[in-house]
């Protein structure tokens, strides 16, 4: 007998376990520091701006504070990149995944997962196409091809998707400066340090020097990697002279964006050659263990400007193009996702909750009035806000934007792949669903009056165009 009980208990905890071990992945991202960073007791919510500005050579890198309570609360940081003409941005890798949209300007961006084959290479010397051919002259007349992993051409409005410890680098060869913002999930399963932004650069990093000048003790880890590691041992691991390590190791004046001394060009093939590439190099290997197929292959751009992409579309409103695991499956395994919104003049964004994640909101354009309410029905958040502003939604926080008389452009970072709101009017809201006589009761109202408020703007969703009555008030201050 006992032993049957001791065998129907081991049943019951491998079901359990098998349960906990099904479940999605991204479902169960965000546990880890719960004490930090879920505590969200939060008085006021404030507009923040960036605490740390980085100035380099070729541009400048802004880091908002992720100890303010508001980052705690979500577990988020975020850093803006500002590049400018002809300069580079320098490989580099963060500790936790990463959304980067870019805000404003075009150029080239790469990104080179580890064990990946370098799918890219320069054409024959034949080829009439070979106009952006890259390689070194060796001896007479022999070319040496470089190899390479795929480089995305990049422009405003691109969304792009970055794994936690994946190198990444980003060349402006525009006229204008490529400004990009980057959304850091810090609580993501993926970080198994701690709930600070962390990036490891490969080449230049910020010198001691200026580390001590920025402002904010938590720059020092803005540095070169390499300058941990003796110089015998990395000459031996790369079998390159020390000469050489010396220069890899070099603290350079030039910081951490740099300009680059000529234009520099890269292999992109057409999007037509690039899928013929990709293939025939495929048969070229004879094998395919399906890592290609999930990862070295795997879709990390969007871009959120395309209206006839959108979601949502009001012609009176606005529109919002919602960037989640269906239209980027790699979002899926991150337990990310984004949306980007542009209100009309005075146009409303309806009250909601999330259902599912905080949200980070960046201002891209134009200006609001946001007010947000906590868990507890108080006003913690009543403010004007613009272009370059940011600013954090708690999960369950009811939320309302109404646009200024320029309109509102703006982009939210969400930490689930699978981001449900709740809204409160509209044809989607929970009013629709009660029955009149429980909304009677609630509320001590009339037949009608329940009519009324389970009927109204049943025409519309999240997007509410401008009433008579609406107006824009420019006296509030952020």
């Amino acid at each position: 007998m006992a032993v049957k009980v001791l065998l129907a208990i081991l049943l019951c905890f491998f079901a359990c376990e098998s349960l906990v071990n099904a479940q999605d992945p991204a479902e169960r991202r965000r546990f880890r520091f719960t004490t930090e960073a879920q505590l969200c007791k939060l008085d006021r919510i404030r507009v923040r701006p960036p605490s740390r500005r980085i100035e380099s050579e070729g541009g400048i890198t802004e880091l908002w504070d992720e100890a303010d309570e508001e980052f705690q609360c979500a577990g988020v940081g975020a850093i803006r990149n500002t590049i400018r003409p002809n300069s580079l941005s320098l490989p580099k890798f963060h500790n936790a995944p990463m959304l980067v949209y870019i805000e404003q300007g075009e150029g080239f961006f790469g990104m080179n997962y580890p064990g990946c084959a370098e799918t890219y290479e320069s054409q024959s010397a034949q080829s009439s196409r070979s106009t952006r051919r890259m390689g070194r002259r060796i001896g007479a007349g022999r070319t040496e091809e470089d190899q390479h992993q795929k480089i995305r051409r990049v422009r405003r409005g691109d969304m792009i998707v970055i794994p936690a410890g994946t190198v990444q680098w980003c060349y402006n060869d525009g006229g204008e400066d490529l400004i990009a913002v980057a959304f850091l999930d810090l609580n993501n399963d993926d970080n198994q340090l701690d709930l600070r932004v962390r990036g490891s650069f490969l080449a230049g990093g910020v010198p001691s020097e200026a580390r001590r000048e920025i402002r904010g003790s938590k720059s020092d880890n803005l540095v070169n990697i390499f300058n941990g590691l003796d110089q015998e041992f990395l000459s031996e691991a790369f079998n390159i002279p020390s000469d050489l390590v010396r220069r890899m190791q070099e603290e350079r004046s030039s910081g951490l964006i740099v300009k680059c001394d000529e234009e520099m060009s890269f292999l992109t093939p057409e999007e037509e050659e690039e899928e013929l590439s990709e293939t025939s190099y495929s048969r070229r290997r004879g094998e395919d263990n399906g890592i290609e197929e999930t990862i070295c292959t795997a879709r990390v751009q969007h871009n959120m400007n395309t209206q006839r992409e959108a979601d949502l579309f009001s012609r009176e409103a606005g529109r919002v193009n919602i960037l989640n695991q269906l239209k980027l499956p790699i979002l899926r395994f991150l337990g990310m996702s984004a949306e980007k919104g542009h209100l009309f003049p005075n146009a409303q964004h309806n009250l909601h909750w999330s259902m599912t994640d905080h949200r980070m909101v960046y201002v891209v354009d134009g200006e609001a009035e946001i007010q947000i309410s906590d868990d507890y029905g108080n006003q913690i958040f009543n403010e004007r806000v613009s272009r370059g502003n940011m600013f954090v939604i708690p999960q369950f926080y009811p939320a309302l934007a109404r646009a200024g008389q320029e309109g509102f452009e703006w982009v939210t970072f969400k930490t689930s792949n699978q981001p449900m709101k709740s809204p409160v009017a509209g044809y989607t809201s929970f009013f629709r669903a009660l029955p009149l006589q429980l909304l009677e009761q609630s509320f001590q109202i009339t037949t009608a009056e329940a009519q009324q408020l389970k009927q109204t703007r049943r025409q519309h969703t999240l997007l509410f165009p401008p009433t008579s009555g609406s107006s824009f008030s420019r006296s509030r201050r952020s």
